[in-house]
């Protein structure tokens, strides 16, 4: 089990994660005031396997855009920290995937090698609020995870007319990339997703 927590003046967030298989009563685990939000995280936990739990505190700063970005940053950093836990295991850090629902069809990459970055296509017109949340804040959402876990995500929309299965297909697809991501491969057994290696930064002396 990981637990991590972010904390500031606007919010409290605390997500958990544990290994797959997904776990029975699920859905109950996921806590945000977003209906919307709660339902899309559970199709990242039944696509990845991995059991997330999120509850959060928002005081007088009940808003969508707080709410997406600072979860979604909040699960990144978890993830992050799930890879690095289970390197000496071995972990490949990096995966895509398709995700489709009826009309809608989407694809997802993933890769955590440091370089945080939310790249983001669509081939439709999105619509602007679906299930009454911004798609805007949904967008949010994964820029807040790769700045979180310190990961580059390219997530592509390529076909849909219900906004509804639009975003379906994309955190579908999002799902599957993370759970290739986050897979036990034991010939990967202290690697790094890329082959740059672990990166490390000094601050050298300033001369007087």
């Amino acid at each position: 089990m990981i637990t991590v927590k972010r904390e500031t003046t606007e919010s409290i967030i605390t997500v958990t994660l544990d290994s797959p298989p997904v776990k029975e009563g699920y859905r109950s685990a996921i806590n945000t005031p977003m209906p919307f939000l709660n339902h899309m995280i559970e199709h990242i936990v039944w696509r990845s396997a991995l059991n997330i739990g999120v509850s959060i505190e928002t005081g007088k700063f009940d808003l969508a855009h707080v709410i997406c970005e600072d979860v979604g940053m909040t699960i990144g950093k978890a993830v992050l920290q799930y890879t690095q836990v289970n390197r000496e295991n071995g972990i490949s850090g990096y995966g895509d995937g398709v995700g489709i629902i009826d009309e809608a069809r989407a694809t997802a990459a993933i890769s955590f090698e440091s370089r945080s970055l939310f790249v983001f296509d669509s081939l439709v017109d999105v619509p602007s609020q679906t299930e009454g949340t911004l798609s805007e804040d949904l967008s949010t959402f994964f820029d807040g995870f790769a700045q979180g876990g310190s990961c580059t995500i390219h997530l592509a929309i390529e076909r849909g007319t219900n906004g509804h299965h639009i975003w379906e297909a994309a955190f579908r697809a999002f799902g599957i990339a993370v759970g290739k991501a986050i897979a036990i491969n034991p010939g990967r057994s202290n690697m790094t997703p890329g082959v740059a290696g672990e990166i490390k930064y000094t601050l050298e002396p300033q001369n007087e």
